[in-house]
């Protein structure tokens, strides 16, 4: 397994092939540049460990490319230096490079400082993840009507145990309520179990909400605890409630009725004191007509239901949310934060983002990866494929998504509004364009939202 990456910046070719040799023979992959801007250019598509960086270089010094490295990404930078120009070196250090070495290099002081500069990375990186989830908590992010609605709905449903619907299109922030809901309750000391209905394969979701017994099935060789059982005090969350079948659904409309189960496999009952808590992107009485989900299950989950607004509806909330991420990531990451221009924001707020934050949250991580300058402006945007000649972030993003589900609706979406514009949005002519009845347009408009969109 590699020991790291390591990226080596130097004019002289024997240096570099030196270079290379004593770290691969460590366990190093190595990357090399011939010059500062090469270097730059490489750190557009790779990520790498730790940097030897020559001070002399052609063009652009290794003073400036330090800094220049040092504004995109934290990481340990050891300077390569002559006698005649070690005091650069030095300088570089106290500007935060890790250390230097002088030529002649030395090849145990190589490999040495280069183990040094890893393990004092780790630790940074080690307290800096540690100090992010100590602190870390759940919020909404924004100041908008809807936002400042939606915590009200949170601290009044908080406060009791009846079961929470929470409704809204993929990329919300159904999640963070559920986890605010749970964060504000007198459950809270208790645990937050998360199961995601459509990630689990039919044949293995029972027994990951009720756990199973030895032997109760091929492949069983223990006992498992099931999702319940562990939520059991506390709020078991379940996300995609849409996608689960109806067998599971009858299963899980009894354990609300009398708080008990068994085990796949037992045949003892198991009491349970766990507060529900379900959320989809589907219009589940549109699941209801079509056969696909239970009306019992449907009013009972439905006690208290909250809406997670779309991005669209709440586009005052984006230069907080855009601030929000870009510190969320470097925060994680190392990377240094940008500054993001006033015409940047704006395109963000003219822009129909159909993945919502989940999408926004996308984007502001490839501008903090692809763009190399501190201050985005418009051309940067540009330059790495995203908003621009009309089309949207999504066309670029499908591959971001996690599950081919979310891929496929966001695609379906996408095509329906396109042909929509294209039959100046006339319900008849866009169903007969592509091939649907109009009363199955009309229930694709109102799962995904589409007529508010157009609102908006």
């Amino acid at each position: 397994m590699p020991t790291g990456i390591a990226l080596i910046v130097d004019d002289e070719a024997g240096v570099r092939e030196s270079l290379s040799g004593i770290l691969e023979d460590e366990g190093y992959e190595i990357i090399t540049a011939s010059s500062g801007e090469d270097a730059i250019e490489l750190l557009r598509e790779n990520s790498p460990d730790i940097i030897f960086l020559d001070v002399w270089l052609p063009g652009m010094d290794g003073l400036e490319t330090f800094l220049r490295i040092r504004d995109i990404i934290d990481i340990p930078i050891i300077m390569i230096s002559g006698h005649a120009n070690i005091e650069t070196a030095v300088m570089a250090i106290k500007l935060g490079a890790y250390d230097f070495l002088q030529k002649p290099l030395s090849l145990e002081k190589i490999v040495t400082m280069a183990k040094r500069a890893l393990e004092a990375r780790k630790l940074v990186s080690e307290n800096r993840l540690l100090k992010t989830s100590l602190s870390k908590n759940w919020r909404l992010v924004g100041n908008s009507d809807k936002v400042k609605i939606l915590n009200q709905q949170i601290e009044l449903a908080a406060q009791s145990n009846s079961r929470v619907l929470i409704t809204g299109e993929s990329g919300t922030g159904k999640e963070i309520i559920a986890r605010l809901l749970h964060q504000k309750s007198v459950r809270f000391d208790y645990p937050f179990i998360e199961v995601n209905c459509a990630a689990i394969p039919q044949e293995l979701i029972e027994s990951e909400l009720f756990g199973h017994e030895k032997g109760s099935f091929t492949g069983a060789s223990e006992r498992k605890i099931g999702k319940f059982e562990l939520a059991d005090k506390g709020t078991l969350f379940l996300d995609e409630i849409g996608d689960m079948s109806l067998k599971t659904q009858s299963k899980v409309l009894r354990i609300i009725e009398t708080q008990t189960f068994q085990r796949v496999g037992g045949n003892k009952n198991i009491s349970v004191d766990t507060r529900i808590i379900a959320a989809t992107n589907k219009d589940l009485l549109v699941e209801v007509r079509k056969g696909n989900f239970r009306e019992d299950l449907y009013y009972r989950l439905n006690v208290i239901c909250i809406k997670s607004p779309s991005l669209r509806q709440r586009l005052d909330d984006i230069p907080q949310l855009v601030q929000y991420f870009i510190s969320l990531i470097s925060s994680e990451s190392g990377m240094k934060p940008k500054e993001i221009s006033p015409e940047v924001i704006k395109r963000f707020q003219d822009h129909d983002w159909q993945g919502n934050i989940r999408e926004l949250k996308n984007v502001v991580e490839r501008i903090m990866i692809m763009v190399t300058s501190r201050t985005v402006g418009l051309r940067d945007l540009e330059a790495i494929g995203i908003l621009q000649s009309g089309k949207t972030v999504k066309e670029y993003e499908y591959f971001s998504y996690t599950s081919l589900k979310e891929a496929k609706e966001a695609f379906e979406r996408d095509y329906i509004i396109r042909k929509l514009d294209e039959n100046n949005w006339n319900i008849s002519k866009t169903s007969e364009a592509i091939g649907t009845e109009r009363s199955n347009l009309h229930k694709k408009m109102k799962t995904y939202g589409i007529s508010e969109q157009k609102m908006h």
